[in-house]
């Protein structure tokens, strides 16, 4: 598709992506989507920005479910802390696969 990809195991997961979408066992695939990280004040009408977490891949499974999606080789303090926000703020777990 002529995507730069910053690993092969990111361009091989995007390929196996690719086919379950076409055989439409997952909908919507998207790719590098960014996800606000945000601090909630104690009166929570201030949530200020404090960074973002870009998902590798965003898409739906066959029970319409969105699925994040993040390849993995080696996991940094700032990527974990980053999962375990992202986590809490939207409720969603970040589906890890390893390079």
């Amino acid at each position: 598709d002529n995507i730069r990809f910053d690993s092969q195991a990111e361009a091989r997961r995007y390929g196996e992506l690719k086919l379950l979408q076409r055989a439409k066992k997952i909908s919507e695939l998207q790719l590098q989507v960014p996800f606000e990280l945000m601090a909630y004040s104690e009166d929570e009408r201030r949530a200020p920005t404090v960074g973002h977490y870009v998902a590798d891949f965003v898409y739906r499974d066959a029970n319409n479910k969105l699925i994040i999606e993040d390849v993995k080789g080696f996991r940094t303090p700032l990527y974990r802390w980053k999962k375990k926000h992202l986590e809490i703020q939207y409720g969603i777990e970040i589906k890890e696969v390893r390079a």
